[in-house]
């Protein structure tokens, strides 16, 4: 068993023996213990592993597997310092259970040390790069990219809020973290693309000076996006009192989902003539919509790009690497517009026309 996984298993109390163990994703399943499991020997081992991972900065690293101490899975430095995959946000929400189940010194520190690092991070117009310290390039972009400054307002917004397991930030930090998702808000509604004067959604990634849509890796281009917009709405229907604006954005948000949807078609894996993986779009009058990763700014039609950043109509024109090797469609609107939009109108509309108390 190589070293990584023996160490993951140790900590986390599985047994190498079994011909089926397979160590836990720590990507999500750190977070998904019952309470008292934080307060063990396996989540405290863990905790101390998180803690030796921490930047002097104080970020967390990407693409890496904090249970285990860095001696054992020695991080690159290029995976350092960022909000990408889950990075410094994990880690940090992973300590404060460990923390809300049992305090420790060590913990508490390093929970600040993160916490004080995000808010160091967040531009004055509200946005949050990929990686800080600032990196030259695509790195220092506006990152709503695979839900990085999502994921980071939505660990703020729950600081704030001072509720378990965050109930121990002092009231310092949790209002900088209040003040920090306020900002953060208004970037996303002045970053809400309008195209012929009408709201839209968003793109991925924005300069961060110009707030103009910008480019990421070569096959990921300036464009309205059918999967990042998805968590930005959500996000702004979490929001416990919207503003006018804030309403209008969800709605015009959705009305852009429902418009861009592609009925009557799926996207599949298939296997070629000479043997080899491929991915196809393929008719089905059955199927559920799907939508787009990419819509082009200004026609709204959906794009393909590969490694030469060439802009394409037609998945098929791009090579079989990126058809398969890329998420180009999905269905990530499709529960918000069907069931959580139409739940949070009602309760907005209800709460509106209920009789004042008196």
């Amino acid at each position: 068993m190589p070293r990584l996984l023996l160490a993951l298993c140790v900590l986390l109390g599985s047994a190498p023996g079994l011909a089926n163990a397979q160590a836990p994703d720590w990507n999500g399943a750190v977070l998904e213990h019952e309470g008292s499991w934080y307060a063990t020997p396996q989540a405290r081992g863990i905790a101390d592993a998180v803690v030796k991972h921490q930047s002097p900065e104080g970020g967390w690293p990407k693409n890496t597997s904090l249970a285990v101490a860095p001696d054992a899975a020695p991080v690159d430095d290029g995976l350092k310092n960022t909000f990408d995959n889950q990075a410094t946000t994990l880690p940090m929400a992973f300590l404060a259970r460990v923390i809300h189940a049992g305090e420790r010194r060590g913990d508490r520190e390093a929970f600040d040390r993160g916490l004080d690092y995000i808010l160091a991070a967040q531009y004055p117009n509200g946005g949050w790069p990929q990686f800080y310290p600032l990196r030259q390039g695509y790195w220092s972009h506006i990152t709503f990219n695979d839900d990085a400054m999502i994921r980071v307002m939505t660990l703020l917004r729950d600081i704030a809020a001072g509720e378990p397991p965050y109930e121990f930030v002092d009231a310092g930090r949790r209002a900088r973290a209040a003040e920090a998702v306020a900002r953060g808000t208004q970037l996303i509604l002045a970053t809400q693309i309008r195209q012929d004067g009408v709201l839209t959604a968003w793109c991925a990634q924005y300069d961060a000076q110009t707030l103009e849509p910008a480019w990421a890796r070569r096959y990921e281009p300036p464009s309205l996006s059918g999967s990042e917009s998805v968590g930005i709405v959500r996000f702004l229907m979490a929001i416990p009192d919207p503003s006018p604006e804030v309403v209008a954005a969800v709605d015009a948000a959705v009305r852009w989902f429902e418009a861009s949807a592609l009925p009557g078609v799926r996207f599949g894996t298939v296997t070629t003539a000479d043997g080899e993986r491929d991915a196809r779009l393929l008719a089905d009058p059955e199927a559920g919509p799907l939508w787009a990763r990419f819509y082009e700014l200004g026609t709204n039609r959906p794009i393909f790009v590969s490694r030469d950043s060439v802009v394409h109509y037609d998945i098929a024109e791009i090579e079989r690497e990126r058809r398969t090797g890329y998420r180009y469609y999905g269905d990530w609107p499709l529960a918000l517009i069907r069931e959580a939009y139409p739940a949070w109108r009602r309760e907005l509309d209800a709460r509106r026309t209920a009789p004042a108390a008196t």
